[in-house]
C-alpha cells in the first residue's frame, strides 16, 4: 500500500529582551506498498498559539470494478466479504460453491500466476542474470520497490519474488527479458490463456498493475488447475519467505500469503492479488477435509477479508458430510450471466 504521511514540525519562539522568533516546518514523504497499490491521506497543521493541531484528511477510497457493477449487493449464506468466489473439486471438477463466477472483473497480481507460468514453460535458463531498469518502475499506480534500478538478480529469483511476494518490477523484468521483448510477451499470455480455454481473460501487461488485466473466476480455477500441475509455481509461490543478495546487503522477503505458514492449511499453489479497481483476490490450491479443492476469492471487501472467506469456506467444507450430493450451489447470487466490467 502506498501511504503518504506528512508530519509538520514547529519550532516556536523563546522571547527575551531580544524578542527574537523563529519558525520551521520539515515535510518528510515516504510511501509503502502491500500487493501494488496504497491509500493516501494528508495531514494538514495550523499552529495556535503554542500548540499545534493536526487534522487528517483522507482522500475517497477508489471504488472497485465490482462495487461499481453492483456485485457487492449479492448475498450468500457462508457470509462472504468477495463480492465473486468459485470453489470447485479439483478432481471431479464439482462445483461446491458459486457466486458471480462469471464477472469479468481487474484481476491484479493474479495475472503473476500466467507470467509465471509462461517463464516455466520457456525453460530458460533459470541462472541467467537480469538487471533491473527504469521500464520496470511503476508509473502506473507509483507503487515502491526494494529493487532498484540497476539492481542485478537471476531469473529464477525475479520469479521467486514475483510469485511469493507479488514484486512488480520483478514481474515486469520477467516479461521484458523475454525473447522478443514486452510485447511479445503479452501476446503470449493472451495467447496461453486462449489454450487453456480462458474466454473471459485479457492481460496488457504482466504485473497486474493495469486494471485492463481482466478475468473471471471460472477463467482463474481453469488456470489454478493448470498451474498447479508445475512444480516449479508451486513451490515459489507457496515458500513462506526468501532472501536475494544485492550488493552488500540481503534483502528478506515474505509470502504475501499468511495462510502458507498456517499448519492447519495444506496449499499446494497459491497468489494474492490487490489493486482499488480488483479489490483484495486471492486464488489457491488447497486440500481441504481430504480434497483437492481450487478457491477463487475476487473483489473482496478489507485487508483481510479474502483470507477470512477462505477460512469459512474451509470449514464449511470440513463440515460436510461424506453422503452429501455431489453439487452444493449455496450462492444466492444470479451467476449464470456473464458480467462485463470494463
Amino acid at each position: 500500500m502506498k501511504r503518504i504521511l506528512l508530519s509538520v514540525g514547529v519550532v516556536a519562539v523563546v522571547s527575551s529582551l531580544m524578542c527574537l522568533s523563529a519558525q520551521a516546518a520539515v515535510t518528510q514523504r515516504a510511501s509503502a506498498s502491500e500487493d501494488h497499490q496504497g491509500k493516501r491521506s494528508s495531514v494538514k497543521a495550523k499552529v495556535v498559539k503554542k500548540h499545534t493541531v493536526v487534522r487528517m484528511a483522507a482522500t475517497p477510497k477508489i471504488p472497485s470494478f465490482g462495487q461499481l457493477a453492483g456485485l457487492h449487493g449479492a448475498r450468500d449464506v457462508l457470509s462472504l466479504k468477495s463480492s465473486v468466489a468459485l470453489v470447485v473439486d479439483q478432481d471431479t471438477n464439482e462445483v461446491l460453491f458459486r457466486k458471480n463466477e462469471l464477472a469479468v472483473l481487474p484481476i491484479a497480481s493474479i495475472t503473476k500466476l500466467m507470467t509465471g507460468l509462461l517463464i516455466s514453460e520457456a525453460k530458460l535458463p533459470m541462472d541467467e542474470m537480469i538487471t533491473i531498469s527504469q521500464d520496470d518502475v511503476d508509473t502506473e499506480k507509483g507503487s515502491s520497490s526494494r529493487l532498484r534500478v540497476g539492481t542485478e538478480l537471476s531469473r529464477s529469483e525475479l520469479l521467486h519474488l514475483a510469485l511469493m511476494s507479488s514484486e512488480n518490477r520483478a514481474a515486469n523484468a520477467l516479461g521484458r527479458s523475454y525473447p522478443g521483448g514486452l510485447p511479445i510477451f503479452v501476446g503470449l499470455m493472451n495467447a496461453r490463456a486462449k489454450t487453456l480455454g480462458m474466454v473471459d481473460t485479457s492481460y496488457v501487461e504482466p504485473t497486474g498493475l493495469s486494471s485492463k488485466n481482466q478475468s473471471s473466476a471460472r477463467d482463474l480455477a481453469t488456470l489454478v488447475n493448470f498451474a498447479s500441475g508445475d512444480a516449479l509455481l508451486r513451490e515459489f509461490s507457496t515458500s513462506t519467505g526468501f532472501q536475494v543478495a544485492v550488493g552488500h546487503r540481503t534483502l528478506q522477503y515474505n509470502n504475501t500469503n499468511r495462510l502458507v505458514k498456517n499448519p492447519a492449511w495444506d496449499i499446494g499453489l497459491q497468489k494474492t492479488g490487490y489493486i482499488s479497481e480488483a479489490g483484495q483476490c486471492l486464488v489457491m490450491q488447497a486440500k481441504v477435509a481430504g480434497r483437492k479443492l481450487i478457491m477463487v476469492f475476487l473483489d473482496s471487501a478489507g485487508k483481510f477479508s479474502r483470507i477470512a472467506d477462505a477460512e469459512r469456506v474451509k470449514r464449511w467444507v470440513e463440515s460436510i458430510p461424506a453422503s452429501v450430493s455431489k453439487t452444493v450451489p449455496l450462492a444466492s447470487a444470479v451467476t449464470d450471466q456473464r458480467t462485463a466490467v470494463n
